[in-house]
């Protein structure tokens, strides 16, 4: 799961900062009762050009699920990269239009997305293919409804407004926003991510801006290590400091895999 959000960084020629941008890619498998443990990785780039995911997932292969960026459409090309669309990001632009119109259209819109929702509570901690197979059962027929219906409806109105858009946007991605039936490993949202980039957000007024360009690159470095430890009920403070103790005191360089907070959590429970 990818996201990305805006960081300020300092531009000592301009006198004055510039806008970077922090990338980051969740992996947490635990709904799914999957293998392996979840992590969180960020990269720093000085744009947001559509060639910087290509370059972070250039070894990827599999299923990445994402929000409305279009940047990402670009990662399809080879054939091994297959995009899941997110709800979370489907069901805002019909709730934002709910809030700001009352639309019964937005409202009826968030009912069915719900009905998804309430299916996805009882079927996490499932394993995939119990999952696949509730959603089969299911969600399926829910989405079935859905179309035939967010197409009548979009007929009916001004092709200008918001609600349109919010149709539009839903039925562009369809395919996407599908896949989650056929594939028990697949989230209905990628609201992980989502809290992943948060604390960047909310901690720009803390942090006020990256020095240089490799400010960013360590200031991605640092949040990938205490996001992974968070990820794995490590407490990020007692981690880093052991680590960095641990690496001034010669830990070998062939044992980095050791000090990977999900490696490390394991270690510790046994001392």
């Amino acid at each position: 799961m990818p996201d990305d959000t805006p960081i300020p960084v300092l531009d000592p020629g301009r006198g004055r900062t510039k806008t970077g941008r922090l990338w980051v890619y969740t992996r947490d498998d635990r709904p799914w009762v999957g293998p392996d443990p979840p992590a969180a990785v960020y990269f720093y780039s000085p744009d947001r050009k559509a060639e910087r995911p290509a370059s972070h997932l250039e070894g990827f292969r599999g299923v990445l699920q994402v929000d409305g960026y279009a940047g990402f459409e670009r990662l399809t090309g080879r054939g091994d990269i297959i995009l899941a669309a997110c709800w979370a990001h489907t069901r805002r632009k019909f709730y934002d239009v709910h809030e700001a119109t009352a639309s019964p259209i937005a409202a009826e819109a968030l009912r069915r997305i719900a009905e998804l929702y309430a299916i996805e509570t009882s079927v996490r901690g499932r394993t995939a293919e119990q999952r696949q197979y509730i959603r089969d059962a299911s969600s399926r027929l829910l989405l079935e409804a859905m179309k035939p219906w967010l197409e009548t409806e979009l007929a009916r109105i001004p092709g200008r407004s918001a609600l349109a858009e919010a149709i539009r946007y839903t039925l562009s991605r369809w395919k996407a926003l599908c896949r989650f039936v056929d594939d028990g490993r697949i989230e209905l949202d990628n609201n992980p991510v989502d809290r992943a980039i948060r604390p960047i957000a909310l901690g720009r007024k803390n942090h006020l801006f990256a020095g240089s360009d490799g400010g960013g690159v360590r200031w991605a470095t640092v949040c990938s290590l205490i996001t992974s430890a968070k990820l794995n009920n490590v407490e990020p403070f007692a981690y880093l400091k052991d680590v960095l103790e641990r690496m001034t005191d010669g830990h070998p360089m062939s044992r980095l895999d050791d000090l990977l907070p999900w490696n490390w959590a394991k270690v510790q429970a046994k001392q």
